[in-house]
């Protein structure tokens, strides 16, 4: 059965993937080199695809085990379902969750990159072993509705094409999936269809009822297939027939009937009908032939095999539609489990329990669990604990260099986006140069080995393809424990990287979104704002506190934040803003300088909106509470809203189809009761480093610099990566 999977461009622009002739396995695809080794050489990634997966899985098994640590890296159909879905600088580090949470479900991942890294201490240098996996969800299993759908952002594939990637291998070749909970409900779902006595007339275990002959052609035919299985039936029972006899008098010529066993037991195989034939066989096998058993098997071929089998006694009948019925069962478990494809890759990484190394990986891992584990938790602390579980040890490379004074000074000027990383830190590899990038230390060598093919300082050229991506963050991680010291040699007769002191403060430490300065500790579940100096994504307001914040929806497209400003400061006061933010062209943030505004806030938007006398007209507030489309609500409003798997273009659509109007101060005291024993952290307060008066000076409440955030988030997400 052909899976149809959707593909929902976010924009205008549609989308269409051609499906011209392949003529190769990638349209980079380098001719591969000797196997002698040399420096700066370039060739060809080991691109993995549903053709060559067994052989690439057998021999990864033995690499990964015999590995020091793993990178990895993904590369996405997109990152955000809705603008207002982006990482914001109000986002609380629930949020954030749920954003990434959002993105990881709601797009796919079309490449894979697994890379090996294992230490020599002969050669005092790594050596590597990327792999580029394609990998597409695809229907496997037979019988079963279940369809994949997925998002495309036109920016990310624009992205990936830019990069030449090959998306005719992606959708004919990529290896297909089945996550563990997926896999677990086929079969659970196999094994009540099987429990079923119901079921057994699908699979042709229990007798229909009786197939009407209306059709004259039908009539005729049927007379005819009495007679043939009366012929069979009659010289099997013939105590003078040999087998040869039994055999020369039950084969059709045009091989519609074939003798054959099943069991031990004697029986015709049926090829060549339609199903209204067959169906018209079963009803005549039936009606005339009480010794006699018309079931369905599994073939060679994906189509059942139609038989009709001899039995000598009741007793053997039932032993029989046992069997048969045993068989079907191991069948489609059978299929169920060689439809789990990509995913036994990920299944070695966690029974390995290896180092996990990623670049930026959070929105990585979350793929991942939702892949190829199961559905994702609804909260951060839920799935903290369940990752671990699958991953224990898990090292963001771009933690690691914004946590140190030296890779800061390197890599600072510019971003510790991976490509930039690499050059900085790896020099030696990505220019082809001897120095090192790190303050007189040696470099690390790395060695590649793809297939029979082994070079030092190897460089494919192929940026932003996930085989290439995860050699460039194992490279960067190498050099960077190389700086801080750690003797790899001595971690090969230890035990393992993950026991390195130098290591504890950045294992399990990754940064919470794609664009964020929120870090959360996979270890503990603790969640902490770097502060550090090389984060190029400050939030450019003073303080955030989450109970002093009202979320307001459903304004006039054109309404600025100074107008919005206006408005509120005729009523509580000159000093009672701290900021305005806009999540899109129909929401804004507005934090007051007091929790207690608030509530006063959203009793008065409740009040205007149930009177429409002249006083409420006139009301300061009238111009942007007064409207029927205007609702408002407190933050933990937000973060139901953004819970929701639905996802419009505009939060103020959002918010609609959720079923949000607004809540009063009595909504928002229960709110926070509950928000407090969900997350704990409702008075929590981020300190930032700007004035609040620039946030001002625009019409989305900040300045025209900063306006250009909006699209240098995607492009991070992207370039980071």
């Amino acid at each position: 059965m052909k899976k149809h999977c959707m593909l929902k461009p976010l924009s205008t622009t549609l989308i269409q993937i051609s499906h011209a002739p392949i003529t190769s396995f990638t349209t980079r695809r380098r001719a591969l080199s000797s196997s002698s080794s040399s420096s700066s050489s370039s060739f060809a990634l080991k691109n993995v695809t549903k053709s060559n997966f067994e052989s690439a899985l057998n021999d990864l098994r033995g690499l990964v085990r015999d590995a020091d640590f793993v990178a990895v890296d993904l590369e996405m159909t997109g990152v955000t379902s809705a603008p207002w879905r982006d990482s914001f600088d109000f986002d609380r580090y629930d949020i954030r969750y749920l954003k990434v949470k959002d993105s990881a479900e709601k797009f796919a991942v079309v490449q894979f990159g697994v890379c090996p890294f294992r230490w020599d201490s002969h050669k005092q240098s790594f050596l590597a072993h990327p792999h580029n996996f394609y990998i597409f969800p695809r229907q496997e299993i037979p019988g079963s509705n279940q369809s994949y759908e997925f998002l495309c952002q036109t920016a990310s594939l624009d992205f990936l094409a830019k990069y030449q990637f090959d998306f005719n291998v992606c959708i004919r070749e990529g290896v297909s999936y089945l996550s563990r909970s997926q896999e677990e409900e086929a079969l659970e779902r196999i094994s009540s269809t099987f429990m079923d006595e119901s079921s057994d007339s699908v699979y042709g275990l229990r007798e229909d009822a009786e197939f009407p002959l209306i059709r004259m052609a039908d009539v005729l035919f049927a007379e005819r297939m009495k007679n043939t299985i009366r012929e069979w039936h009659a010289s099997l029972l013939s105590k003078g027939s040999s087998s040869s006899e039994i055999k020369q008098m039950s084969t059709d010529p045009n091989q519609r009937f074939q003798m054959v066993f099943f069991k031990t037991r004697p029986a015709l195989a049926l090829s060549g009908f339609t199903s209204r034939q067959l169906r018209v066989i079963k009803a005549v096998t039936k009606k005339h032939f009480k010794d006699l058993s018309y079931i369905r098997v599994a073939g060679e071929a994906t189509s059942p095999q139609q038989l009709i089998v001899y039995t000598d006694s009741n007793d053997d009948k039932d032993l029989l539609m046992k069997e048969v019925k045993e068989g079907l069962r191991k069948e489609a478990e059978i299929k169920v489990k060689s439809a789990v494809g990509f995913r036994h890759v990920i299944d070695l990484l966690s029974s390995e329990r290896k180092l996990i190394v990623g670049h930026n990986c959070f929105l990585d891992m979350a793929h991942i669990y939702s892949k190829f584990i199961g559905p994702l938790p609804l909260t951060v602390e839920d799935y903290v604990s369940s990752i671990q579980k699958y991953f224990p040890c898990i090292i963001d490379t771009k933690i690691l260099l914004n946590a140190n004074g030296v890779f800061q000074q390197r890599v600072n000027k510019s971003s510790t986006s991976l490509s930039r990383a690499f050059v900085y830190i790896c020099p030696q590899i990505a220019l082809g140069v001897k120095t090192s990038g790190l303050a007189d230390r040696p470099c690390v060598e790395v060695e590649v080995q793809v297939d029979e093919n082994r070079f030092l300082n190897w460089n494919s050229g192929a940026k932003h393809e996930a085989g290439y991506d995860a050699f460039m963050t194992g490279c960067i991680f190498a050099q960077a424990c190389n700086h801080l010291g750690i003797d790899f040699t001595l971690h090969v007769l230890a035990g393992g990287l993950p026991k390195e002191t130098k290591l504890q403060n950045y294992i399990n430490r990754l940064y919470l979104s794609w664009v964020s300065g929120d870090i959360i500790d996979l270890s503990t579940g603790k969640c902490t704002t770097d502060t550090s100096a090389s984060s190029n994504l400050k939030s450019r307001y003073q303080e955030i506190s989450f109970p002093s914040i009202v979320l307001l929806w459903g304004l006039p497209s054109k309404l600025k934040a100074r107008e919005i400003k206006a408005c509120i400061v005729k009523v509580f006061g000159p000093n009672s803003i701290s900021s305005i933010y806009h999540l899109d062209e129909s929401a804004v943030f507005i934090q007051f300088s007091k929790p207690e505004m608030v509530s006063k806030f959203l009793e008065i938007k409740e009040t205007l909106s149930r009177n429409s006398d002249p006083i409420s007209v006139l009301h300061p507030l009238s111009d942007i509470l007064n409207a029927d489309c205007t609702h408002a609500a407190n933050y933990d409003v937000y973060q139901q809203i953004c819970s929701s798997p639905i996802s419009k273009k505009l939060f103020a659509d959002q918010a609609e189809a959720v079923g949000i109007k607004h809540k009063t101060a009595s909504s928002r005291a229960e709110g926070e009761k509950k928000g407090n024993q969900v997350f704990g952290k409702e008075n929590e307060v981020r300190v930032f480093d700007k004035k609040v008066d620039d946030m001002m000076s625009s019409s989305y409440g900040y300045s025209e610099t900063d306006r250009s955030a909006d699209s240098f988030h995607l492009d991070e997400a992207l370039a980071s990566k």
